[in-house]
């Protein structure tokens, strides 16, 4: 009974191994999602994308898009950002929700936004600014928390 066990156990993460090495792959711009497409061509039209990856899980697919000056963007399966990471440039302010910009511009003049992300199921936004800062907001755009690393 315990081999039969350990041997199932054996083949279980083997299965396992096998399914999580091949769940990554590299594709193309036009593999994206339309609305990650049109994202891009709005906010990153100037930017060189260095590749294209997807990845899929059991009930989640996510493709990251990585540009040639290591900024990066997250999107959903339906082609909706999850999270933007622009360590070099700043995010592009098009896209961050008006209540949160106004909040940030007003608060921290002299700060870029590096990185944004959108947690849907927490129902907020996490920024983490060139100032060390880090703020939460909730959907309506209002500051939640604030922490300095």
């Amino acid at each position: 009974m315990k081999k039969a066990l350990l041997l199932l156990v054996c083949v279980f993460s083997l299965f396992a191994v096998s399914m999580k090495a091949d769940n990554e792959r590299v594709i193309t711009v036009n593999q994206l999602p339309a609305a990650a497409q049109t994202f891009l061509k709005k906010n990153f039209a100037d930017a060189k994308i260095a590749v294209v990856r997807v990845e899929t899980d059991f009930l989640e697919k996510v493709y990251d898009v990585v540009f040639t000056n290591g900024n990066s963007v997250e999107f959903n399966r339906k082609g909706e950002w999850k999270e933007i990471d622009c360590k070099y440039d700043g995010v592009p302010m098009q896209v961050v929700p008006a209540a949160i910009s106004k909040y940030v511009t007003e608060n921290y003049p002299d700060a870029k936004i590096w990185k944004i992300e959108l947690d849907k199921s927490d129902k907020e936004y996490e920024l983490k600014l060139s100032n060390r800062w880090e703020l939460k907001f909730n959907l309506d755009g209002v500051l939640t928390h604030l922490e300095n690393d």
